[in-house]
């Protein structure tokens, strides 16, 4: 194969890795579930709104939303006036907030929970024990005195505040000449 018709397939295969990469991404794949399930759970919510509160908008008036209009100019009755049909937009609101609540109820809620908990659990199994300045400052020393006296020296832990430190003395076990008394 030619060095330039490498180059294109190259560039082809790159091109196409970095939309698939771009399909795969979290917030495109569940942005075309939502729409999948949207479409499908249009009928279901249509059905609510038509089966259940249009009747009961219908013990107050017309049993149809979409009838409910405002006529600004003319004869609302005839092709002659202007006419605001304000109950298609209360029914299309209605539609949409029982989608909204029931897709976020249902499916947005549970799932973050759910992915909220499988988040403690890896952060969980993934501590790491927390090496305090306190813990290197007492390696340094460990270190400092095996490096002295030529031996290694078990790890004593680093006193805490509050507690009393013994007075220490140079490693070789010589005491150091004693100077005035301090009261």
């Amino acid at each position: 194969m030619s060095e330039g018709r490498q180059g294109v397939v190259a560039g082809v295969t790159t091109v196409l890795g970095g939309f698939r990469d771009f399909l795969m991404r979290g917030n495109v794949v569940e942005l075309a579930v939502a729409v999948v399930i949207g479409a499908a759970f249009t009928n279901i919510v249509n059905a609510v709104v038509e089966g259940v509160i249009n009747p009961v908008v219908g013990a107050f008036g017309t049993r149809d939303l979409s009838a409910y209009e405002i006529c600004l100019r003319g004869d609302c009755a005839g092709d002659s006036g202007v006419a605001i049909r304000w109950g298609a937009v209360v029914s299309a609101s209605l539609t949409f907030l029982i989608t909204a609540g029931v897709v976020y109820f249902l499916m947005i809620l549970p799932l973050t929970r759910f992915m909220a908990r499988m988040r403690r659990k890896e952060e969980v199994g993934e501590v790491a024990p927390v090496i305090t300045e306190l813990d290197l400052l007492t390696e340094i020393r460990d270190e400092l005195v095996a490096r002295r006296t030529g031996r290694p020296v078990a790890t004593v832990g680093a006193q805490r505040s509050g507690e009393a430190e013994p007075p220490s003395g140079p490693a070789d076990g010589q005491g150091r000449e004693e100077g005035p008394a301090r009261e």
